[in-house]
């Protein structure tokens, strides 16, 4: 029997009814929920589908911008599996002892801070020695690349157990240098002195060049040559008498000129392969600059000052207070380096051969220079309107 409400007039379905209609509603609230919640995550998952596709711009997530941020995180390369705070990015060339842990903490905290590397043949061992010997294990870790493969006959030295050795036969300096110099190997040396075998240091001292060089801000340097005993390929080089430091060489007869309008090697902005000094930061820059290919760096001398740091014309210098004579002996492929090595034999025929070889890299990088400057759209010669100026005049 159906119950009526004279007041409002609404009839009232029996229990019965009332029951069911509430369990309907229910049941419809359900349906609906899982609809609209089913609807979301696949309005989600399409929206990133489009996005993947480039189809539509996705909004950034709030609950992912954590995850967005680690993704930003700069990386070396192949450390993405590893969690940021164990990967050593760098390294050096000191050794450590295999056990005492006292004492690996004091070395790490007292470690040289330059290094010496020197590309070197046994039949040039005592000059090398005397070189070495003017360098404080304090101050400086040494480097010896062996061009003749005799490492043995090193030994006897008092020096010679904390250098450290590496033997190819027949490799330039720069070949040694490209391949165990790596920035990241050296990043914790101030000063790297990349130098030959044939030199000759009586009158030079390294704590105080080194005290000069950063009293003059020079980026890369080299010591003065004495024009009395040395082999002098380029005037800018030879040591001035009464001078500290010159930058800058004077030429004002003949062809080649060299004035105070001068702006690029050979008069200023440069130093000579045998005996460079690098600081760390141009080090980083110079070591890509060496072609992995081009063995005798032929070239390389007249862009070092892109690596300058800054301005060439300051930043690159001689050093005349402190110099040194420069022998220049023809070690690879001459009589006086390679013969002591039975898997290293050669004659003075070879050395031409090696001349040459040297003239076709410096072609070779001169073209991959220039090609270089002209495919960058990015890159701007920061020297180029100072040459264009040095060529008017």
């Amino acid at each position: 029997m159906k119950l009526f409400s004279s007041v409002t007039g609404v009839v009232f379905p029996d229990p019965k009814n009332r029951l069911f209609l509430w369990t309907l509603l229910i049941l419809l609230s359900l349906i609906c929920g899982a609809y609209f919640l089913g609807n979301a995550f696949s309005a989600k998952e399409y929206k990133q589908r489009l996005a993947r596709w480039g189809l539509i711009y996705s909004m950034p997530d709030t609950t992912t911008s954590n995850s967005n941020a680690c993704k930003k995180q700069c990386r070396p390369s192949g450390t993405q599996a590893l969690p940021q705070g164990i990967v050593a990015r760098t390294s050096n060339l000191e050794t450590r002892p295999l056990w005492d842990d006292s004492a690996v903490n004091n070395r790490i905290s007292n470690h040289p801070l330059n290094l010496l590397a020197i590309s070197v043949g046994v039949k040039q061992k005592e000059v090398v020695d005397k070189i070495v010997k003017k360098f404080p294990s304090s101050d400086f870790v040494v480097m010896l690349f062996h061009y003749d493969g005799f490492v043995d006959g090193w030994k006897n030295l008092a020096w010679s157990n904390r250098a450290i050795h590496v033997s190819a036969i027949n490799q330039t300096k720069w070949w040694f240098a490209k391949r165990f110099l790596h920035p990241d190997i050296v990043a914790d040396y101030n000063y790297i002195f990349l130098w030959d075998e044939d030199l000759l240091v009586d009158n030079f001292d390294p704590k105080r060049y080194l005290s000069i060089v950063k009293e003059e801000g020079l980026e890369i340097s080299q010591p003065a040559l004495d024009p009395g005993k040395s082999e002098i390929h380029h005037p800018l080089t030879v040591h001035k008498a009464g001078s500290k430091v010159h930058r800058r060489y004077y030429k004002f007869k003949g062809s080649g000129r060299c004035d105070d309008n001068s702006t690029a090697p050979p008069c200023l902005g440069w130093v000579e392969m045998m005996a460079p000094v690098f600081s760390k930061k141009s080090w980083q820059c110079v070591w890509h600059m060496i072609q992995n290919d081009l063995i005798h760096a032929w070239g390389l001398d007249r862009q070092l000052g892109y690596c300058a740091q800054g301005d060439r014309m300051k930043n690159v210098g001689v050093v005349d207070s402190e110099y040194i004579v420069h022998l220049g002996l023809p070690t690879l492929g001459g009589s006086n380096g390679n013969e002591g090595s039975s898997n290293s034999h050669r004659d003075d025929s070879d050395r031409p051969k090696v001349r040459m070889q040297s003239y076709i890299e410096m072609q070779v990088f001169g073209k991959r220079w220039k090609d270089a400057a002209k495919k960058d759209q990015c890159w701007i010669d920061p020297y180029e309107q100072q040459q264009a100026n040095q060529t008017s005049h």
